[in-house]
């Protein structure tokens, strides 16, 4: 595999790419396009208006938006001003964003108005009050400054982009130059955010070397290449769009092509115009592609590389995307935030590999499976996934006891199970901790549980997970009224659609007098599971 170059850090990397390939695209959202160079001066205003912000080294900066050209500029600013990024996933409600914003103390927001009707600015209001002094909200009092890629009615502490970049009039080029140079490889990069089975959303702690070093290995693995157009699916707030996505094309010029809305259906127009090399998605996508009745009579001959990324693929629709798509190469892989990237396979890999698996570890990172004592299991028996190397967090923010469990013994414990055979090839056949996958997001039932919580007229709550036919999986709640409150299912619904992201909002919802209890006074899920599977409140 192909070296990784030295580096170090993000801020150089663009530096060293815009100086060797200063005209190679490396972004183009069908409007605009970014060149190496146009990138890295865009970037370099955004830091310069953020040092005139007051933004120091170390220091948080959250982007709340979809994806789109202004992200990618607006997170390399962020690097160049030795900030760590905290991305909120377009899909959050006011308390889901506020709470990761004032945990991480951020204190600038980047958001996009409009995005599907939604003002975040209003969300946050509605949640955290009106302006308090220099603050745009009350109830934020680290968030000093709102930034708006779009128009936006003026208040206190919130302005539009153009009026912020203004302010990069105030600072030297050179001292931002300065600044970015002074950005250690160890130094955080990103905060990502990641619930738990404690009901509290933890933000992962990930630094600039590890991950320049585990998205170009994958990268080279995925067979990225110089010219490559790539659209990224995934929102830039999670691991994979802001690595396997940004990153990984600035580090090997390839054309980023940002997807705020994906069209599952519409996928075979967007790799015939837009001339698709590689295309990373669920199984389903495949299979719409490979069973398009019109496939035929169009043109993807540009299509070289899918990345199924699943626990589990159908070993036909392997065949059928190799020999009916014509792709040289179909990837499955696990990774999970606190990891990065963990295992893939590898080209040459049997269909059988490809389907069944997750493939081999990748350089740097090692993988065993343990039983419930923490022994190492021999292949073919199933276990816990631990995994260690340059990839794994350097812990949650500030959590030290949750960082310290997680990490117990210099493996991050997953909580994933899985089973290794007699290749290193891993298996993912289970999940140890309490979380459902809703629409291929995972959900977890205590964090709903204390959403649910902030409705004024829910005393207590239980979530447990339901069959669904499309989203797979959904939440079931039970709730337990507060005293002198008489809310209705369908009232707690609708105030979780208000207040929750939508993967998180439970369809069913049965008001009972009390909650089941075990032998120790905890919560007996494993009879609200019964009952839910029968679909009845008792």
């Amino acid at each position: 595999m192909e070296t990784l170059p030295d580096w170090g850090t993000v801020p150089r990397m663009l530096r060293a790419q815009a100086a060797a390939r200063p005209d190679a695209v490396v972004v183009s959202d069908g409007l605009d396009t970014l060149t190496l160079s146009q990138l890295r001066d865009r970037a370099t205003r955004v830091a310069r208006a953020l040092l005139a912000s007051g933004v120091q080294p170390g220091d948080r900066v959250a982007i709340w938006a979809p994806n789109h050209l202004s992200w990618v500029v607006t997170v390399f600013g962020v690097w160049d001003a030795g900030a760590a990024v905290v991305p909120l996933s377009t899909r959050a409600k006011g308390y889901e964003a506020g709470d990761l914003l004032r945990r991480t103390a951020a204190r600038v927001l980047f958001v996009s108005e409009g995005f599907l009707g939604t003002s975040y600015v209003d969300l946050l209001a509605d949640v955290y009050g009106a302006p308090e002094g220099a603050s745009p909200f009350a109830g934020l009092e680290r968030l000093e400054l709102v930034v708006s890629f779009d128009e936006i009615t003026p208040r206190t502490g919130v302005e539009t982009i153009d009026a912020f970049l203004t302010r990069a009039d105030k600072v030297d080029a050179g001292a931002a130059e300065e600044r970015a140079e002074l950005v250690h490889p160890g130094d955080l990069c990103e905060v990502l955010s990641t619930s738990g089975t404690t009901g509290v959303p933890k933000g992962v702690m990930l630094g600039h070397e590890q991950m320049l070093r585990a998205y170009w290995d994958w990268s080279g693995i995925a067979d990225l290449r110089d010219g490559d157009r790539y659209p990224v699916v995934s929102p830039f707030a999670h691991g994979f769009g802001i690595n396997a996505g940004i990153l990984a094309c600035v580090m090997r010029t390839a054309t980023l092509l940002p997807i705020a809305l994906f069209d599952p259906d519409a996928a075979l127009d967007l790799v015939e115009r837009e001339q698709v090399s590689l295309l990373a998605g669920p199984p389903t996508l495949f299979a719409r592609l490979v069973n398009h009745p019109e496939l035929a009579e169009r043109n993807v001959s540009s299509l070289r590389v899918a990345i199924v990324g699943a626990a589990a693929v159908p070993e036909e629709l392997v065949h059928d995307m190799r020999d009916r798509l014509g792709l040289e190469r179909v990837i499955n892989a696990y990774g999970l935030i606190e990891g990065s990237v963990v295992t893939m396979t590898r080209d040459g890999d049997p269909a059988e590999i490809v389907a069944a698996t997750a493939g081999r570890a990748v350089p740097g990172m090692e993988v065993r499976i343990v039983d419930e004592s923490g022994h190492l299991l021999p292949a073919r028996e199933r276990g816990e996934i631990l995994v260690r190397g340059y990839g794994v967090t350097q812990g949650y923010w500030e959590a030290p006891a949750e960082s310290a469990e997680a990490l117990a013994g210099g493996w991050l414990h997953t909580g994933d199970v899985g089973v290794l055979d007699d290749a290193g090839n891993l298996s993912i056949v289970g999940r140890k901790k309490d979380m459902f996958i809703a629409g291929g997001f995972n959900a977890y039932p205590a964090e709903i549980e204390n959403l649910l919580l902030r409705h004024p007229d829910v005393g207590q709550a239980a979530v447990v997970p339901v069959p669904h036919p499309e989203l797979g999986e959904v939440g079931c709640a039970y709730v337990v009224p507060e005293s002198g409150t008489e809310p209705t299912a369908d009232e707690v619904i609708a105030w979780a659609r208000r207040n929750m992201s939508n993967y998180k909002v439970p369809r069913q919802v049965f008001i009972v007098p009390e909650l089941p209890v075990s032998a120790n006074g905890k919560i007996d899920k494993r009879q609200l599971r019964a009952r839910a599977a029968t679909g009845q409140p008792t």
